[in-house]
């Protein structure tokens, strides 16, 4: 999965839920945070994936590259304009 793809999934995930606003802001509040949030998903991907399947791996992916990161809130700022 590419770069852009794996933060493609996991914006259109939230869009599809419904918390496209909620996400930008908490994903925008947490940005300095981001390297910590990484190390922890990978410390629990073992016990997240059993309940969130493959989506367990695409958030890792997308936490640990700044540039994954960027690109998920980019698609979700355009979902959020419609």
């Amino acid at each position: 999965m590419s770069t852009s793809r794996s933060g493609d999934a996991v914006a259109r995930e939230l869009a599809r839920r419904g918390l496209t606003a909620p996400a930008l802001v908490l994903l925008e509040a947490h940005r300095p945070l981001r390297p910590l949030l990484a190390m922890g998903a990978t410390f629990l991907a073992p016990i997240a994936r059993p309940l969130l399947g493959a989506t367990t791996a695409t958030l890792t992916r997308t936490l640990e590259s700044e540039a994954e990161y960027d690109e998920m809130l980019d698609r979700l700022r355009r979902e959020a304009r419609g």
